[in-house]
């Protein structure tokens, strides 16, 4: 059996999505929560078994394999894929300074120009509503705190 890159990525997929699933216990509850319907493991918990779920799906769904003496590895655009990786410790390493807002639109324009958008008002209308929308829905619904990042605390007064 030759594994094409479908099996490779679902594989890879199972794998993260297995040990994520795994270290979701190790996510702190508050005394009590233990017996509450929906804690912070629930979301957790679910989105690593809807990975493992469709990384099976990827699995047993791949139909194509490539013809003899033909590259199964072909057409992966690797530099795209290092430059995405890259983009996200920037990211992640950004969080602290600038905020969770600027740094999810700054990540969300970047991904889309590493992906090949290049028109400015489409990256703004693909980046903007959806990490304001995402910013709305953990800080107002969900009541959860997002720390405005250092320069907004000294530059701002702690906004």
């Amino acid at each position: 059996m030759t594994i094409t890159k479908d099996h490779a990525g679902g594989l890879l997929f199972l794998c993260f999505s297995l040990l994520y699933g795994y270290y979701t216990r190790e996510i702190a509850l508050f005394p009590g929560d233990e017996f509450e319907p929906f804690t912070a493991r629930s979301m957790p918990t679910v989105l690593a078994g809807l990975g493992i779920v469709l990384s099976f799906l990827q699995l047993i769904t791949v139909k194509r394999q490539p013809q003899s003496g033909q590259n199964p590895w072909a057409g992966i655009q690797y530099t795209q894929a290092v430059q995405l990786l890259v983009l996200m410790l920037v990211f992640s390493l950004a969080l602290p300074w600038v905020g969770f807002l600027i740094a999810t639109i700054g990540f969300l324009i970047a991904g889309y120009r590493i992906l090949g958008e290049r028109r400015p008002r489409i990256l703004l209308i693909a980046s903007v509503p959806f990490a304001l929308g995402f910013w709305v829905l953990l800080t107002q619904l969900l009541d959860i705190y997002l720390a405005p990042g250092w320069l907004a605390e000294q530059f701002m007064g702690g906004v």
